[in-house]
């Protein structure tokens, strides 16, 4: 039996060790997966696992990735490595591979958020059909929180554009940066030039999230077409304005998914990686490898698909009710 010297084992005793979720959003937990397993099995899914560590990371530069360090057998030296922040990549090698409609559910990694509605390691269901556009995409993600949610819901659908002009009388795709910085002195967004924005799309994220998602309401919103310059993975289609084949799910006004037209193109995919990246150095974060892999993967030919991610802990915070994800969560990070 060990033994501690008497004032490690006064520390030992004195840590919270106890789980900050209660035993009944646990057995919610469960049979939640349990759900998600049968409504996507149900349409001919098939559930498949990938690496959480990886030679590669996303580069987007709103994500910073934890990382660690294999030492062994190939690599003597060490191999840094990156846990992933969604396991897209890896998924997307798999279609190209031909392995038809997927789904994973696996814990992903993100440093720097922790929060009301963030952990930095989170549950993840993440998925992709062939064949399929954004708008059929969006029947399945919502069938899918009809069916797990026990309660009548509203579902509503408008655009980017339908959204903000909706709730803030502006359009986003032509609106200038002087507009957008009024408007949210107009709506009591103070100390905005503190924060050194140099860019539109910061401004209507700012936007979003102060202004918009506090009026959306009970309900599932689901908000389409996004601006080009928020296409992240998606595809862009030309027009007059070009839009991101992109789409995310709100229940209650708390962003639950994010998912895409897929973007096939690997000549374009390494052009958004090097932009990024490029992003990345002026902001002086960190500037990972991309993946390479996936880039082989595209110039092989992925299909035409739409994939989505979902978060699991999200969507049992509303479903048990919760107003914080440690309460959903066995063991949040302060007590991991």
């Amino acid at each position: 039996m060990s033994t501690f010297p008497g004032q490690r084992r006064d520390k030992l005793l004195s840590l919270e060790w106890r789980p900050t979720a209660s035993f009944e959003n646990l057995l919610l937990r469960s049979q939640l997966l349990s759900a998600i397993r049968a409504f996507l099995g149900e349409r001919g899914l098939t559930e498949v696992e990938t690496p959480a560590c990886s030679s590669a990371a996303a580069t987007d530069p709103a994500l910073d990735s934890l990382t660690t360090r294999y030492t062994g057998p190939g690599a003597p030296t060490g191999l840094p490595l990156y846990l992933h922040t969604s396991p897209e990549f890896a998924m997307k090698r798999l279609l190209a591979a031909g392995s038809g409609p997927i789904y994973q559910i696996c814990k992903v990694f993100r440093d720097g958020e922790a929060g009301r509605y963030h952990n930095p390691e989170f549950t993840l269901l993440e998925w992709y059909r062939p064949g399929y556009d954004h708008h059929r995409l969006m029947d399945e993600v919502s069938a899918l929180v009809h069916r797990v949610v026990a309660r009548p819901l509203s579902d509503t659908r408008m655009s980017y554009k339908e959204l903000f002009q909706l709730h803030l009388g502006i359009d986003p795709h032509n609106a200038s940066m002087a507009a957008l910085r009024g408007c949210a002195l107009e709506r009591g967004i103070t100390n905005v030039d503190g924060l050194r924005i140099t860019d539109s799309d910061t401004w209507l994220d700012l936007l979003l999230t102060h202004c918009i998602e506090p009026e959306m309401g009970p309900g599932i919103l689901l908000v389409y077409d996004f601006p080009a310059s928020q296409a992240s993975l998606a595809r862009i289609r030309p027009g007059t304005v070009p839009l991101a084949e992109r789409f995310e799910l709100y229940l209650d006004g708390v962003e639950l998914a994010n998912g895409f037209h897929e973007l096939a193109d690997a000549r374009e995919q390494k052009r958004r990686f090097l932009q990024d990246l490029e992003k990345r150095r002026r902001l002086n974060r960190p500037v990972p490898p991309a993946d390479e892999r996936l880039l082989a993967a595209l110039e092989t030919g992925l299909p035409e698909c739409s994939g989505v991610a979902l978060g699991i802990d999200r969507l049992l915070m509303r479903i048990a009710g919760a107003e914080h994800i440690e309460q959903v969560l066995s063991f949040p990070i302060a007590r991991a």
